[in-house]
């Protein structure tokens, strides 16, 4: 069990991605702690799994909140030694042209307070003990932190955002405590989008993603949520990646060596935009 004796706080571990690096890593030796908004889903979670795993209901975008799940964690288990922020919203794909002017500031705001905000209050909660501890961070990316059309312009743009808090914070952070940040692909789970757009209810698991990606991933099928934890457990442990801060893993099923297959996202915008491009001539 290469995570004997160690700890670690996961943000949104109570379903999906998170329920899997949950389990995976009790699985490894190691002691959990869950900050999730679901109450329901954690007291089912601390059913199922014991008293190796505690939960804290909370909202990622609250500091008192994540606070609240680092001082429980160590009130618990006695320390920190990995923080996993993983807790996130996907847009949906819905390109800038689609967002509704009226929503588009609320709808920036949600995506960018859970996914890069929700990241940052998870480190400072934590901090102190991370760094008596001689820890390590382990963002959550995506594919969309490197590559264009893994979701729309907001998604895209704060995974992007969560890339330089890897390198950031790495720099800031040495030498007492890693931050490294692995990029997921496609998973069948709970993944839910922005209440402000009228997405809180829709769930990746109800896209084809499967269907969709079998003839585009090099690695020929869509991974599954346990198939990505292995990577966590590297990050986590100690012995094997010293060498290891600022590290980016893209571990998506090789969408950056797929060949080209479409070069224009945009083909229906002047339909869309109701622009008679014919006119124009």
């Amino acid at each position: 069990m290469r995570l004997k004796g160690e700890v670690a706080l996961i943000t949104g571990g109570a379903s999906g991605l998170g329920r899997a690096i949950v389990d995976r890593f009790l699985a490894e030796g190691a002691r959990v702690a869950v900050l999730d908004k679901s109450a329901d889903r954690l007291r089912q979670m601390e059913a199922d799994l014991g008293d190796h795993v505690v939960g804290i209901a909370g909202d990622v975008r609250s500091l008192d909140d994540q606070t609240r799940a680092a001082n429980r964690c160590v009130e618990k288990f006695g320390k920190i030694d990995t923080v996993i922020p993983n807790a996130g919203i996907w847009d949906y794909s819905m390109p800038l042209v689609d967002i509704p002017d009226d929503r588009i500031d609320a709808a920036f705001d949600e995506v960018f307070q859970i996914n890069v905000k929700g990241y940052l209050l998870a480190v400072k909660a934590c901090l102190p003990a991370l760094v008596a501890s001689r820890g390590s961070v382990i963002f959550t990316i995506s594919n969309a932190g490197f590559y264009s059309n893994g979701g729309g312009p907001l998604y895209t743009a704060a995974k992007h955002a969560v890339v330089g808090l890897v390198r950031q914070l790495a720099f800031e952070l040495a030498p007492y405590v890693r931050v490294n940040g692995v990029g997921p692909g496609g998973i069948n789970s709970d993944l839910r989008g922005p209440a402000s757009l009228g997405m809180s209810e829709e769930r990746i698991s109800n896209v084809p993603l499967a269907e969709m990606l079998q003839s585009v991933l090099p690695v020929g099928r869509m991974p599954t949520a346990v198939e990505y934890t292995g990577a966590y457990v590297f990050f986590a442990t100690r012995g094997d990646v010293v060498p290891a801060t600022g590290a980016l893993l893209n571990y998506d099923g090789g969408l950056g060596v797929r060949g080209f297959f479409s070069g224009a996202g945009g083909a229906d915008l002047a339909e869309k935009l109701n622009i008679d491009l014919g006119a124009l001539k």
